[in-house]
């Protein structure tokens, strides 16, 4: 038999997560392990409790639900589905950034659907620290009903997975098979190809040095000529790249040397 979903509902208005308690009651493979009333508790209680599956309400005091996303790290991450009251006409870029949420009052079919989908997540933490991304890349987009913002990056380290904004970004350098995160503060694994990554990246923040590196440009500090057509970048954090002969030109541009 498949393992119950361990569930917890996240919302600070007592009544909604009462009404979906009720719901989630009358799905056999559903056990409710606990409710939180706003983003602090709800950290808290993803800690502790390893929830499999989060209904995080999107707009509390204080910590709202795309904040609580933002500070989720860890080897259990949980799969998130967004409750939400925001009107249809801003639910757009949701569908857009192919983000799971349920509409305030939440029907039940509707509800039965975004559980078959957290089934198919569980037990994937590199699928479930994606759909992390994705959401909250969201963060500025469901009030205006914006085209998605650029995704944040999911970097590991050992077992445990980060979601990184673009600006926290140095570069990403490819070894092989592996493409590493480089950030100030070390080197984080990525879940996906560099050129996979590239297309997630503001074309105006970030540029490709050679076959096997991206840099950040708001992070470069100096560019030293080597000779007539090769360059070596220094990045804010002391990297240094060399620039293929390939990429000068573009390189030179879009710093506007």
């Amino acid at each position: 038999m498949q393992a119950a979903i361990k569930t917890l509902i996240v919302d600070d208005e007592a009544i909604a997560r009462q009404v979906l308690w009720e719901k989630l009651e009358l799905i056999p493979e559903i056990k409710i392990v606990g409710e939180a009333a706003n983003g602090k508790e709800a950290l808290h209680k993803i800690m502790n409790l390893q929830p499999d599956l989060v209904f995080l309400d999107l707009q509390m005091p204080d910590m709202g639900g795309f904040e609580v996303i933002q500070s989720l790290s860890g080897t259990h991450l949980p799969v998130v589905v967004i409750v939400t009251a925001f009107h249809q006409h801003a639910i757009k870029a949701f569908d857009a950034g192919a983000i799971d949420y349920l509409l305030k009052p939440v029907r039940e079919e509707r509800l039965q659907k975004s559980i078959e989908r957290a089934k198919t997540l569980i037990g994937k933490p590199r699928e479930i620290a994606r759909d992390l991304a994705r959401i909250a890349s969201m963060s500025d987009a469901p009030a205006s009903a914006a085209q998605p913002q650029p995704q944040k990056l999911v970097g590991r380290i050992g077992r445990e997975y980060y979601l990184l904004e673009n600006d926290e970004i140095v570069a990403l350098q490819a070894e092989g098979e592996l493409v590493w995160i480089i950030t100030a503060k070390g080197r984080l694994l990525a879940s996906q190809t560099l050129r996979a990554i590239e297309g997630q990246l503001h074309p105006a923040s970030f540029q490709r040095v050679h076959r096997g590196a991206i840099v950040n440009v708001k992070h470069v500090r100096k560019m030293s000529a080597l000779s007539s057509s090769r360059w070596l970048l220094t990045l804010s954090n002391d990297l240094q790249l060399v620039v293929s002969k390939r990429q000068a030109h573009n390189v030179r541009r879009v710093l506007h040397w």
